[in-house]
């Protein structure tokens, strides 16, 4: 029988690691770049945190375990948590207890860093996907509620075909009565950073500033982010290409909970989603919303359809 060694990670282990992912994580491949920029670059990655399993000099398993060293806003290191982004296991290997073995250390390696829970995924700000996907992962599914995981939530993922897209008509009045009322929908400029970034920020989530900014200094363009104002107060900001410098990638998007119910977030939608077909795309999605949140309504009544599902699990440590 083979032995399994088992370790942390080392400088070298890249490439089996991309190697092992893509076998494993069918639905979620990966290029050498994209773990660069999203693990080991990160701030918080911690070599210790990612547990190796090893068999006659090969990668057979690999379980990351992350807490926070940067905080995303503030001073607020939320203390009490660990996450895991990704697992995976070589199937000549599983149901021999390796994912198991994996688990325990990453555990302690949290526990010894004084973390209370561990959530499979929720992390920000270099998720892969928001928790587990159990129709494209039922094994690995299994083995978390087997392993105490459990669910928190729910998170969706959902696309929208651009290749028949226009702005209804009804929108376009709408948007003519808004505009009379004083308000005003135009692409960011300059002048609008600070705002729109304390707003994301502030408003509604961290990670959101965390990509405007950051996105900012990268490939994301001022055009690609709309603002609405009323009479020259911020209410909502959409755009796209925000994360990674996918430009099919939607969001960020966020429209003040006062001025819900006015079509605000109706308006800023339909016209980036204008946005992205004018510049040639043929689809824009996004990887995570609640289905039944104001948002996630709005995203299905305009057509967009749920492509996957994501319970975000949580174990006790």
């Amino acid at each position: 029988m083979t032995t399994v060694q088992y370790r942390h990670y080392l400088p070298g282990d890249e490439a089996a690691i991309v190697k092992l992912w893509n076998r494993c994580l069918t639905k979620d491949p990966i290029t050498e770049l994209r773990f660069r920029n999203l693990v080991l670059l990160d701030a918080n990655f911690d070599p210790q945190g990612m547990r190796i399993a090893c068999a006659d000099g090969a990668v057979i398993g690999c379980f990351y375990a992350i807490r926070r060293l940067l905080p995303m806003h503030g001073t607020e290191l939320e203390s009490d948590r660990g996450w895991v982004p990704f697992f995976f296991v070589d199937p000549g290997f599983r149901r021999q207890g390796v994912a198991t073995r994996l688990l325990e250390d990453a555990t302690a390696f949290l526990r010894a860093n004084k973390r209370e829970k561990m959530f499979f995924s929720a992390y920000a700000p270099n998720y892969v996907v928001p928790g587990i996907d159990k129709q494209a992962y039922p094994e690995a599914a299994a083995w978390l509620d087997k392993a105490g995981f459990a669910r928190q939530y729910t998170s969706v993922a959902m696309d929208y075909s651009l290749v028949d897209f226009e702005i209804p008509e009804a929108v376009r009045q709408l948007t003519a009565q808004r505009i009379g009322e004083g308000y005003t929908f135009r692409q960011a400029t300059d002048s609008d950073l600070y705002e729109v970034i304390r707003f994301a920020t502030d408003a509604f989530n961290p990670d959101w500033g965390r990509a405007i900014r950051e996105g900012l200094t990268q490939q994301l363009k001022l055009s690609q982010i709309l603002v609405a104002r009323h009479q020259g107060t911020l209410v909502g900001f959409c755009l796209h290409g925000g994360y990674e410098g996918v430009r099919e990638r939607f969001g960020p998007f966020g429209v003040d909970p006062n001025q819900r119910g006015k079509g605000i977030g109706k308006i800023l939608l339909y016209e980036c989603l204008q946005l992205m077909r004018a510049q040639g795309m043929h689809g824009a999605w996004f990887l995570w919303t609640g289905e039944q949140s104001p948002a996630g309504q709005l995203y299905l009544k305009t057509g967009f359809t749920i492509t996957r599902s994501f319970d975000i699990v949580c174990r006790s440590i």
